[in-house]
């Protein structure tokens, strides 16, 4: 039986945007779960009331599951096509987990003042270790994004050589 023909995306660019949207939607999760319900840090918009507050962490909860989601989508479809390249997609999870951390620890927290990490102390600190693991993160996934950059699924290769 035949394979339909399909009009496909380079697998290398599939496994990183499978791995940045559930990068994205794991740091938004993280994020929710730790600090705006475990420790009651914030909300993601603390400028109105704690309802307010609650209802904007519902829907930025909403928008990570909705990431994790759209990537383990993708995910399973590079796994149906044999075309996951694991390391590739692993700094994909990286970048993105990095950069929605370097978008809420300078974007959110600083440029548009929605939210703090912490009120009532010193935020030096806070912001210096948020922001440093997210340039951490981003290091990481750009360094497996770039040693991948040429790698083909296993099953390609074997195809193109037969």
């Amino acid at each position: 039986m035949s394979t339909p023909h399909r009009t496909r995306r380079s697998p290398r660019l599939r496994n990183l945007v499978s791995g940045l949207l559930f990068g994205i939607g794991l740091a938004a999760f993280v994020d929710e779960v730790v600090f705006h319900q475990l420790l009651q840090w914030h909300h993601f918009y603390d400028r109105s009331t704690t309802s307010v507050g609650l209802f904007s962490d519902g829907l930025f909860h909403a928008f990570g599951w909705f990431a994790v989601v759209a990537g383990l989508f993708l995910f399973a479809d590079l796994r149906r096509w044999h075309e996951t390249l694991l390391q590739r997609w692993t700094g994909g999870v990286l970048l993105g987990a990095g950069v929605f951390q370097l978008y809420d620890g300078t974007v959110q927290h600083k440029l548009l003042g929605l939210h703090q990490i912490r009120y009532e102390v010193d935020l030096l600190a806070y912001d210096t270790v948020w922001n440093v693991v997210a340039v951490l993160l981003i290091l990481a996934g750009a360094w497996l994004t770039y040693r991948t950059r040429a790698a083909v699924p296993r099953e390609s290769t074997a195809s193109a050589d037969a």
